[in-house]
């Protein structure tokens, strides 16, 4: 709709503008010249269909949702902050083509490239960015031999009431480490920093009356080029919708910093985020929420999207339901387990790696294990859901002291959740976090031996660590020694040999407990009047559910479930057990 309003788009540059008050999403803005809303959505991983067991609402019930915001306010922008081409199996079917299909009808007036978007090659980003009919902004996306770069810096649009909206795109430079680097040869990220000044300056000489940087950067604490950097250190940004980290910001409502308020919205469509805008005295006003996937799910699917969508999923659909083994427990591939410690669906795969390359040890990152399958027949769709990516066993050389190094740098993170934390077969290790960095591997061992520093071992890892992907460029260079099938076609391959399997968790990675230095003893409080219990709601646990996924559910990190309900293990919860709900 507001593509055909597009007034302005230029080639060579950098992000946005302005000041700012917050309000909470209760403010009520009357209908004027002066009012836009956002809609925002970030990292989908190219789920199009509804999920109620993943709680995302599609694609199809998205739509009805966005056209009732529509009516009441027909100056609307429609923006994805990233990593949506890739990550299901119609998706990598067609290479992201189903994806920007639904993504036209949908009506998207922008989207930002995610590092996952790079997953296809460069190139076929390229013949993505020409079907698409919504803008692909990459403002610090340029050739490496300076010839400037293929996508536009940024876009305004002029909405129907005249308000002029300045949008430019930042994607992150962990793409060239959290994509295949062979996926960006020839280009390079620019500073994020310089960056968004260059941006900011042009979209003010170009009088518009709000900057929104559309980022894909995430909070993540591991990551150097975050969302906060960029607001902290470049003046004049008002908004900035982010992707990346799979983040729910200030519980919906986003989070002010340095006058810029940042919003993301999770992931997978859990959430559509609404930010309503008004401008006054030329300052803009805003109401941020999230309006979650139980809230929207009872919404009638628009007919056309769904039929588009139908259409994309109808070749796959039968050979998604053939059942390729059981499994007589579930295999956790939840996000914050696996990027931050030992899983059975994590020593499923590597035990898989092993056997179908004949290496010495086995070693994945745990961001290429995407969800978790139930107990009972595991079908050919789980397996490609829980490992989607295009990613190849590759085996290599490697020294005792270059497996030591690899390592070090996969827990160096810990206890933060981290994509290249390492999963692992043939070998064990243990670790202290409580030591420096690169110094906390206190004991690796090899087929139950002592590793030795100078002996060489046949490892088999997927193509992109083998590339120095994930930062694994201990990795790069190596001769390629041979090359197996994809991570999903080994674990087909394996379940198919071993039809009934109960992969647990061996101690094969091990971290010592967190020490907390005790701090200087502080004076006693006064006394405080008791608190009024806070509200919340009784949860009781079903078989199959984990913390996790619960809080999924309600909209509630596990950790917030876990202090409120002062549980010593979060990973032990058992059916029968009330979980409350803070409300």
């Amino acid at each position: 709709m507001f593509r055909n309003k597009r007034i302005i788009g230029m080639v060579m540059s950098f992000v946005l503008v302005l000041a700012l008050m917050i309000m909470p999403a209760t403010v009520s803005f009357a209908e004027g010249h002066n009012t836009l809303t956002i809609v925002h959505v970030n990292d989908v991983h190219g789920r199009s269909v509804e999920d109620d067991y993943e709680g995302a609402l599609g694609y199809p019930k998205m739509k009805t949702f966005v056209d009732s915001l529509r009516e009441e306010d027909p100056n609307l922008l429609l923006l994805l902050a990233g990593d949506s081409f890739h990550g299901t199996i119609p998706a990598n079917l067609t290479e992201g083509e189903s994806v920007v299909e639904v993504m036209n009808a949908m009506e998207f007036d922008a989207m930002v490239p995610g590092n996952h978007d790079f997953n296809f090659g460069y190139e076929r980003l390229l013949e993505l960015k020409a079907m698409a009919e919504f803008d692909i902004l990459g403002a610090n996306i340029i050739k490496e031999d300076g010839s400037g770069s293929d996508f536009d810096p940024y876009m305004v649009y002029e909405m129907e009431n005249g308000l002029r909206v300045g949008v430019f795109g930042i994607s992150t430079p962990e793409t060239k480490t959290k994509s295949h680097p062979a996926n960006t040869v020839g280009i390079e990220f620019a500073d994020i920093i310089e960056t968004g000044n260059a941006a900011v300056e042009e979209l003010e000489e170009m009088e518009v009356d709000l900057i929104v940087a559309l980022v894909h950067l995430g909070v993540d604490g591991s990551s150097v080029d975050t969302a906060y950097k960029l607001a902290d250190n470049v003046d004049g940004i008002d908004l900035i919708v982010d992707g990346h980290s799979h983040s729910i910001m200030g519980e919906g409502a986003g989070e002010l910093r340095n006058g810029a308020l940042i919003v993301q919205a999770g992931n997978y469509l859990r959430n559509v985020g609404v930010v309503k805008v008004e401008i006054m005295d030329g300052e803009p006003v805003f109401a941020a929420a999230l309006h979650q996937y139980e809230e929207l799910k009872a919404l009638e699917a628009d007919e056309y999207i769904a039929g588009i969508v139908a259409e994309s999923i109808a070749p796959i659909e039968e050979m998604q339901q053939e059942v390729v083994g059981n499994t007589l427990v579930e295999l956790d591939g939840v996000r914050e387990n696996v990027r931050a410690g030992e899983t059975n669906l994590g020593n499923l795969i590597t035990d898989a790696m092993i056997e179908a390359s004949g290496a010495d040890v086995a070693l994945t990152n745990g961001g290429g294990i995407r969800a978790s399958i139930d107990a009972g027949e595991i079908t050919l769709g789980e397996v490609l859901t829980a490992f989607p990516f295009t990613n190849v066993l590759t085996n290599i050389e490697v020294t005792g002291a270059e497996l030591m190094l690899a390592l070090e740098h996969g827990v160096k993170d810990y206890p933060a959740p981290a994509g290249h934390f390492p999963h692992v077969s043939g070998m064990s290790y243990i670790f202290d976090p409580n030591q420096e960095v690169g110094s906390r591997i206190i004991e690796l061992r090899i087929d139950g031996v002592p590793v030795v520093m100078e002996e060489t071992y046949m490892m088999v890892t997927n193509d992109f660590l083998a590339a120095g992907g994930d930062g694994y460029t201990m990795f790069e260079g190596k001769e390629i020694l041979a090359y197996s099938g994809l991570l999903s076609e080994v674990l087909e391959e394996y379940l198919r040999e071993n039809p009934d399997i109960s992969p647990a968790v061996e101690g094969r990675i091990v971290a010592l407990p967190m020490v907390e230095v005790p701090a200087e003893p502080e004076p006693a409080p006064a006394p405080t009047p008791t608190p009024e219990p806070t509200e919340h709601m009784a949860y009781v646990v079903k078989s199959g559910d984990w913390l996790s996924k619960i809080g999924r559910t309600y909209g509630v990190d596990w950790r917030v479930l876990a202090e409120y309900n002062n549980l010593a293990n979060p990973d032990l919860i058992f059916p029968g057990q009330v979980i409350n709900i803070p409300q």
